[in-house]
C-alpha cells in the first residue's frame, strides 16, 4: 500500500530461507536414548538463537515499515469543520471513504508480519527441541548412572557443574521414582549452591522453604529420622506458624522413639545387590581374573579360509565356558565411519522382544537394521569368515547407539522359540572411557569395549537348548 510491503516480504523470506537451511534430523524425539542425536543439540541451540535473531530483525524492519505507513496516513487531509461535514453530503462521503480506506490499510499492513511464520517454525518438526519426556528420561538416566556406579552429585558434575534449577529438577525426578537417598543428595547439592549464590533469587524455580521441605521429606522416607528432624526444624525457623511442619516434626520425633536404627542417608552403599552392577563397576572376582589370564591368543585363518591366509584374524579367548572369543581389528575406522553415516538418519528407539517388539527402559538406545549394500556385504562376509557360519539366515546387520546412561539390562539373545539366534557377533564401533562394558553376570565376566574389535559367542548348546550362562547385559555408558 505504501511501497514498503516488499521490505516485510524480504524480511520474512530471510527468516524462512534460514529455516530451510536447517538439517532436518528425522528420527523423532527421544533424544535422550541416543548420544549421536544428543550431539546434534549443540548445533540446534545455535540454530534456535539464529532463528530468534532473524525473527527480531524481521520484527524491527516490520515496525519501521509500519511507522512509515503511519506517517503517510497522518498526511491525509482532516476535516476542520465537523458540522460542515455532516451537512455537506460530498464531504460526508469523502470522510467515510477515507475512514474505510484507512481501516483497510491498517488491516493490510498489520496482518503481514513475521510473527505467525516464527510461531509456525517454533512448533514445526524443523527444530529438534527436546520434549518434556526427553528431559525426564535424561534425568532418570543420570540417576540410573548414580545407582550403578555409586556416584554422588559432586562426582557426576565434576566436569559439567549444574545450576540450582537443574540440580533441583533431578531431585524431584528421583523423588517420583522413590530414589529418596539420591533425591536427598541432589537437594543437598542444591542447598549448598542456594546458600552460596544469593544473586540468583529472581530466577529460581523454587524457594528455600520448598527445598528444606524436600530435604526433610526425602530423609523421612529413607528412614533417616534425625536428619529429617533437623531439616524440618530449619524449615520451622523460617516459618514458625506452619502447623503442617509442626505436625510432621512431632510425628518424626515420636517415630524416632520406637526406631532401633536410622540408616545413614549421607553415605552411599558401595556394595552391589547384584553381580550385574558389580561387573559394570569393574568388580571382577580374583579367581575369574586368574582364570582369564591363562587363556590364549592366536592368529586364525578360520580353518584355512582362503580369504584369511594372507590376513589372519587376531583371535583372543575371553572366556572358555561358555566360549567367548574376541577378534581384534575386525573392522577399520573408515568402515566404522561409513556405517555410522549410513545409520545416523535411520536411528529409532530400540525395541525389546521378538516379532512386534516394544519400547522398554530395559533397553536405552537407538538402533537400525541395515539393508545389505556393498559396505554391509563386506562386514557380513567378514563375520562369516571369522565364525565359519553361513549368513544366509542371519538377521540384518544391526547398528546401535547408546544414549544418556545408555544400557541394555540382562537378557538372552535367544529365547524358547525355534530358529532362535544360534550365536551373537558384537562389533564395538567406539571406545568408551567409563562404562559400557558387556557383562555376563552368571559367569562373572566383563568385556570392555574396544573400537574395531568384536566378541563372539554361541547362545545355544549343541543340542539346540538355550545356554543359560550366556545371559548378558550392556552396562550404562558413563563417559
Amino acid at each position: 500500500m505504501f511501497g514498503d510491503l516488499d521490505v516485510l516480504k524480504m524480511a520474512t523470506m530471510k527468516l524462512l530461507s534460514f529455516v530451510a537451511c536447517v538439517w532436518v534430523f528425522s528420527a523423532g524425539h527421544e533424544l535422550f536414548s541416543s548420544m549421536d542425536q544428543a550431539m546434534q543439540l549443540v548445533e540446534e541451540k545455535r540454530n534456535l538463537l539464529e532463528h530468534f535473531n532473524s525473527y527480531i530483525n524481521a520484527e524491527e524492519e516490520n515496525l519501521q515499515r509500519l511507522r512509515r505507513g503511519l506517517e503517510i496516513l497522518r498526511q491525509l487531509p482532516y476535516f476542520k469543520d465537523p458540522e460542515n461535514t455532516t451537512t455537506d453530503p460530498v464531504a460526508a462521503y469523502k470522510l467515510m471513504r477515507q475512514l474505510r480506506i484507512l481501516w483497510l490499510t491498517i488491516i493490510t499492513t498489520t496482518e503481514n508480519n513475521p510473527y505467525d511464520d516464527f510461531q509456525e517454525l517454533l512448533f514445526s518438526d524443523v527444530l529438534k527441541i527436546p520434549s518434556e519426556e526427553d528431559l525426564e528420561s535424561a534425568a532418570l538416566a543420570l540417576i540410573k548412572l548414580q545407582e550403578t556406579y555409586k556416584l554422588y552429585p559432586v562426582n557426576l558434575t565434576k566436569e559439567t557443574p549444574l545450576t540450582e534449577n537443574e540440580a533441583y529438577y533431578l531431585g524431584l525426578k528421583a523423588t517420583v521414582e522413590d530414589k529418596f537417598q539420591h533425591a536427598f543428595h541432589w537437594f543437598l547439592y542444591t542447598l549448598k549452591m542456594f546458600n552460596e549464590t544469593k544473586s540468583f533469587n529472581s530466577i529460581r524455580t523454587f524457594t528455600k522453604e520448598r527445598l528444606l521441605e524436600h530435604l526433610g521429606s526425602s530423609a523421612y522416607h529413607f528412614g533417616s529420622l534425625p536428619v529429617a528432624i533437623y531439616f524440618y526444624q530449619q524449615l520451622l525457623k523460617l516459618d514458625p506458624t506452619n502447623e503442617d511442619v509442626k505436625s510432621t516434626l512431632k510425628l518424626c520425633r515420636n517415630l524416632r522413639l520406637y526406631r532401633t536404627s536410622n540408616p545413614d542417608i549421607f553415605t552411599l552403599n558401595k556394595e552391589s545387590t547384584n553381580s550385574y552392577e558389580a561387573l559394570c563397576r569393574g568388580k571382577v572376582k580374583p579367581r575369574t581374573s586368574r582364570r582369564q589370564s591363562t587363556l590364549s591368543c592366536r592368529y586364525s585363518t578360520g580353518g584355512g579360509n582362503p580369504r584369511l591366509i594372507l590376513a589372519p584374524l587376531k583371535e583372543e579367548i575371553e572366556w572358555d565356558e561358555p566360549r567367548i572369543i574376541r577378534y581384534h581389528d575386525i573392522i577399520s575406522d573408515k568402515e566404522i565411519e561409513i556405517l555410522k553415516n549410513i545409520s545416523r538418519p535411520l536411528l529409532r528407539r530400540s525395541m525389546v522382544g521378538s516379532g512386534s517388539g516394544k519400547v522398554s527402559n530395559v533397553r536405552l538406545s537407538q538402533s537400525v537394521f541395515l539393508e545389505e549394500d556393498d559396505m554391509v556385504y563386506r562386514v557380513n562376509q567378514r563375520i562369516a569368515d571369522a565364525t565359519g557360519l553361513s549368513m544366509e539366515t542371519a538377521e540384518l546387520l544391526h547398528v546401535q547407539n547408546y544414549g544418556i546412561g545408555g544400557r541394555y539390562e540382562t537378557h538372552y539373545d535367544a529365547g524358547d522359540n525355534q530358529n532362535e539366534r544360534i550365536a551373537t557377533f558384537l562389533i564395538y564401533m567406539s571406545d568408551v572411557e567409563i562404562g559400557g562394558a558387556t557383562v555376563f553376570p552368571k559367569v562373572g565376566v566383563a568385556l570392555q569395549p574396544k573400537k574395531g574389535s568384536a566378541v563372539f559367542w554361541y547362545n545355544l548348546h549343541k543340542n539346540g537348548d538355550l545356554d543359560l550362562r550366556t545371559a548378558h547385559a550392556g552396562c550404562p555408558v558413563l563417559v
